[in-house]
């Protein structure tokens, strides 16, 4: 799967893009093949590239962006550094849920 997902980069990068939308780019990867897309998207962020992800794999948005953007049904609900998205109290509630919201569903 790795593999196909480089080629696909590469299709991509044949037209010597300045921005790059990657959506999904890791979904289907192990742990391992995650790590070597991590890898291959710096190399293009430091050669001058910008990226712009959709991305699940949360762990690994947090370690590659310098800036995040969540929505929920359409609405942004939070946009910043990593460390401060991932404190808003929102984002937590939309997609983690409240500690209420299990209680009382109990």
């Amino acid at each position: 799967l790795i593999d196909r997902k480089r080629l696909e980069l590469a299709r991509a990068l044949a037209t010597a893009p300045r921005l790059l939308l990657l959506d999904e780019f890791m979904a289907g990867l192990n742990p391992s093949e995650t790590a070597s897309a991590m890898a291959l998207i710096r190399t293009l962020v430091a050669g001058g590239t910008t990226v712009l992800m959709v991305e699940h794999i949360v762990w690994a948005l947090m370690d590659l962006s310098r800036r995040i953007i969540v929505l929920s049904a359409g609405e942004k609900i939070a946009d910043g550094a990593p460390a401060a998205v991932a404190a808003n109290p929102r984002v937590v509630d939309v997609y983690l849920g409240t500690t209420d919201r299990w209680t009382a569903a109990t």
